[in-house]
This record gives C-alpha cells, sequence and structure tokens, in this order.
C-alpha cells in the first residue's frame, strides 16, 4: 500500500474527506518529525513505540572495489509495534 491508497482508506475508515484524511496524515506525521528528535522516544500504548537510537561510527567495505571506508555515527529510528497492533496483524 502506498501513501495515497493509505490516505483513500484513512478517509474511508474515518468517514472523511480524502482532502481531510491528506491532512490528518500530513500532521500526525509533521508532529512525529518535530517532536520525536526533542522527545527521544515517543509511546502511542498498544499501538506503536518509536525512539531515537545512537548508531555508533563504525568501519564499512565497499563491495564493489573491497575498500574499506570510515561510516561516521548516525542517529536512526527504532519502531517496535505495541502487543494489541501486533495481535491484529497476527490475526
Amino acid at each position: 500500500m502506498n501513501k495515497t491508497e493509505f490516505v483513500a482508506a484513512l478517509a474511508r475508515h474515518g468517514e472523511i474527506s480524502k482532502v481531510d484524511a491528506e491532512k490528518l496524515f500530513q500532521v500526525f506525521r509533521h508532529t512525529l518529525e518535530t517532536e520525536l528528535p526533542t522527545a527521544g522516544k515517543i509511546i502511542l500504548p498498544g499501538f506503536l513505540t518509536l525512539e531515537v537510537v545512537e548508531k555508533p561510527a563504525r568501519k564499512g567495505r565497499n563491495p564493489a572495489t573491497g575498500q574499506e571506508l570510515d561510516i561516521p555515527a548516525k542517529k536512526s529510528i527504532k519502531i517496535k509495534a505495541g502487543k494489541e497492533f501486533a495481535d491484529k496483524v497476527n490475526h
């Protein structure tokens, strides 16, 4: 499912227009993008936990040339499904 299909499903399930569903999606996304970096962790009980994790610097290798290279440290997002959400997906 792509974003357009998801927004259409959101509109259908929420009994709202696609325009309103798109706005809702954009607000949800913007909120995650602005709050997660400062909060470090967002917990939506029973649904999702999103957490910023630090990935340390490491050595890597270019698969085409075999040349060793340095991969810098970076932040990544860890996503874990809540139990209720995971149970619904598995049924």
